[in-house]
């Protein structure tokens, strides 16, 4: 009987264990849950606080900023260096007076206005309380090509581009678009001769040829013989010389390096020719030593000056 005894005691023990183990489990899970339940609720309160308070500043922003009559633009201060009239400048930039201060993406405007190929800088920057200032700073062209467009169905077209003096292509300004009307400064020499096929307003040529001539203008604007002829065509046909034609008729060939001296040279045959009453026919300066040199008949020589000084509509530093 002893045997039997302690087999039902062993058995009564193991049941015992095995319900303790369950309470405990149980408990641990209903603890588990509980702190659950805290977190997510605490979490879900702390969210609802925060988008709460994020409503409420946007709010407030709204109502003390961005709608605040107090930074509705009164003024538009828009100032630039060339010949584009304010009002299409405004439209370009996309303002308009009553737009709020703050409201306003000061880097679109920027770019807006930077994508038009007459323009080469653009800042713009807000004065409190209530004026937009804009400052542009324009592409003074310093040449011209003219190129003609055929089109399906339309009679061939001859389409102006404009060049200023580091290669951008740009077309004229429609009169309706400019503040002044064209004067006889924005007279500029034709470029001929050259790969036309790059040419696209706003795009900066890479013609070695165009770039040539570029570099021919800058360097006669700050010549000798500045205010004495004037360029008026620049063929650039050769990729070792460039042949000019002035306002004189006078036919004169450089070569694309060491411009500066060549034009000295020029000036130094000028005065010789104004001294004995003849203009220059041709001049071949990109021959080193003997230069050839053909004068104009007396028929063909008209009286030579200082030409008057032209004043620019742009409001740069021309030194």
């Amino acid at each position: 009987m002893w045997p039997f005894k302690k087999k039902k005691q062993n058995q009564k023990v193991r049941q015992r264990n095995v319900l303790d183990v369950k309470a405990s489990t149980a408990q641990v899970r209903r603890r588990r849950f509980r702190a659950l339940f805290y977190t997510t609720t605490a979490s879900l309160a702390v969210l609802f606080v925060l988008y709460v308070c994020y409503r409420s500043g946007e709010w407030l922003l709204n109502r003390l900023v961005y709608e605040n009559p107090t930074y509705a633009i009164r003024t538009l201060d828009i100032q630039t260096d060339g010949v584009i009239a304010s009002d299409q400048i405004r439209r370009w930039a996309g303002v308009k007076q009553g737009d709020n201060l703050f409201a306003l993406d000061l880097a679109r405007i920027k770019r807006d206005l930077e994508l038009a190929p007459v323009i080469q800088s653009v800042a713009v920057e807000r004065v409190l309380p209530n004026t937009l200032r804009i400052h542009v700073v324009e592409r003074e062209p310093v040449a011209q090509i003219v190129t003609t467009v055929l089109k399906a169905g339309a009679a061939a077209q001859n389409v102006v581009y404009l060049l200023d003096a580091e290669g951008h292509a740009m077309l004229p300004l429609e009169s309706r678009h400019r503040a002044v009307p064209v004067t006889p400064f924005e007279q500029y020499p034709f470029i001929t001769g050259a790969n036309l096929a790059e040419l696209s307003p706003g795009r900066q040529v890479e013609s070695v040829q165009i770039r040539a001539a570029m570099r021919l203008i800058a360097a006669f604007e700050q010549s000798p013989m500045a205010g004495l002829v004037e360029l008026q065509r620049i063929d650039v046909s050769s990729h070792e010389v460039i042949v000019v034609t002035t306002d004189q008729r006078s036919e004169v060939v450089l070569r694309v390096t060491d411009l500066e001296r060549q034009l000295n040279r020029w000036r130094l045959v000028y005065e010789t020719g104004q001294q004995q009453g003849r203009q220059i026919a041709s001049l071949d300066l990109s021959v080193m030593d003997n230069i050839p040199l053909r004068w104009m008949d007396a028929g063909g020589v008209a009286p030579a000056g200082l030409k008057p000084k032209k004043i620019s509509p742009y409001r740069k530093k021309h030194v």
